[in-house]
């Protein structure tokens, strides 16, 4: 069972958001302190106390400046900060990804290369904590999966030191790129550059609260009070069952199509795949006015649907495309190397479970010996599986004897 963790931000999210609501679900805030500690840096305290957000009530973790850094921190100085500390080597390296994304971001908002950025918002003590605090807290409650809703980011406008500025801010909006997000709520900021940051490098997915049996629920509190409405971030921590292959999410494409010469079909399948596409199948259907016709059905990852649609619009005659995402379990996959007749053949393996595998040859190498050699297609490829078993058998038997 994996500890799994869900971001719901509903009220956006930002650095101390994400450590109250890791001490709220049951993150020892002694064991925060102590782990913060080996970041081997002075000038803070940490503190928390439970406040009311709206109708919810929440904790509040605030990083108490005693002593900041004389200037902003660039992205070498941060790093060298990161590797003399005592951290363990896992929060280190999710810590220094958080500041390489915020860099990123940062020097598309300020239009200069990220190692030339200058942290003025992690540059002071407190951000700098909320960053290595959200991610050592996430380390120390065991988590295995993060996931996050779509991100509320506010609207109206905010004031900056160049001025006001739209919500989100132009940090915001460019760490936003391909991330769900929403404006609701008060006229406000809701979403901080360092949250925004911490969710993006942290979640491997975005979307509906996922299966999971959960555990315990945290709110942690943002700073501001809106009247009526509850600004905090939650999270769901619990676990999910232990599952047979990894859950994806991809993107499916379908079309119907009454008026297409059916020869048509051979070179739309191969240029679909050749646009990215995953998978591709054709289902005939009764159309209206009972017109025969087929159902064109296309997976394709998410960075590649519009090179599939272009495909769709230009080979085939179809005028619209239905897409939805979709998820796939998936078996993970090798392939075995294997010879016939002195020719190499692929085999698929795909492992079901500890100690249980199925295996396929690759068809297209068996097709091309066949056609190499004048012999039956289904005779090379009954040879490639009798070659992998012999190559399975003999290496079970090199392990044992081991």
């Amino acid at each position: 069972m994996a500890t799994h963790l869900h971001f719901d931000c509903f009220s956006g999210i930002s650095g101390d958001m994400t450590l109250g609501a890791l001490v709220d679900a049951g993150l020892p805030f002694k064991d925060l302190v102590r782990g913060l500690a080996l970041l081997r840096i002075e000038g803070f305290r940490l503190t928390r106390k439970r406040v009311e957000r709206g109708a919810l009530t929440a904790t509040k973790v605030d990083v108490l400046v005693e002593k900041g850094f004389r200037a902003p921190l660039t992205l070498a100085q941060i790093k060298r900060i990161l590797l003399k500390s005592g951290l363990p080597p896992a929060v280190k390296e999710k810590s220094q990804a958080v500041f390489d994304v915020l860099a990123h971001a940062e020097g598309k908002a300020h239009g200069v290369e990220p190692s030339h950025v200058h942290f003025h918002e992690v540059g002071v003590i407190d951000s700098f904590v909320d960053v290595v605090g959200g991610v050592l807290g996430i380390h120390l409650l065991g988590v295995q999966r993060v996931t996050a809703s779509a991100i509320n980011v506010g609207s109206g406008t905010l004031m900056s030191a160049h001025g006001s500025l739209p919500v989100p801010g132009p940090a915001v909006a460019a760490l936003a790129v391909g991330l769900p997000i929403y404006a609701g709520g008060p006229e406000r900021e809701l979403a901080t550059p360092t949250g925004v940051a911490l969710v993006r490098t942290l979640a491997t997915e975005f979307g509906r609260l996922p299966h999971m049996q959960v555990r315990r629920v945290g709110y942690g509190a943002g700073t501001a009070d809106p009247a009526h409405w509850p600004n905090v971030l939650r999270v769901f921590v619990g676990e999910e069952p232990a599952a047979v292959g990894s859950l994806e999410t991809i993107v499916e494409l379908q079309t119907n199509i009454d008026d297409l010469n059916p020869q048509v079909y051979e070179t739309v399948f191969d240029r679909v795949f050749a646009a990215g596409a995953v998978d591709a199948t054709l289902a005939p259907v009764t159309m209206k006015k009972g017109r025969p016709g087929n159902v064109l059905s296309v997976l394709a990852p998410q960075e590649k649907v519009e090179a599939v649609l272009a495909v769709l619009f230009a080979d085939t005659t179809a005028l619209g495309v239905r897409t939805h995402e979709v998820q796939r379990r998936v078996l993970p996959r090798r392939f075995v190397p294997v010879q016939v007749h002195g020719h190499e053949v692929s085999i698929k393996v795909a492992d079901s479970q500890p100690g249980r595998s199925k295996a396929a040859p690759e068809y297209e190498d068996c097709k091309r010996i066949a056609e190499q050699s004048g012999r039956p297609v289904k005779d090379i490829l009954e040879e490639a599986m009798q070659a992998y078993r012999r190559t399975a058998g003999h290496a079970k038997k090199e392990k044992g004897s081991r």
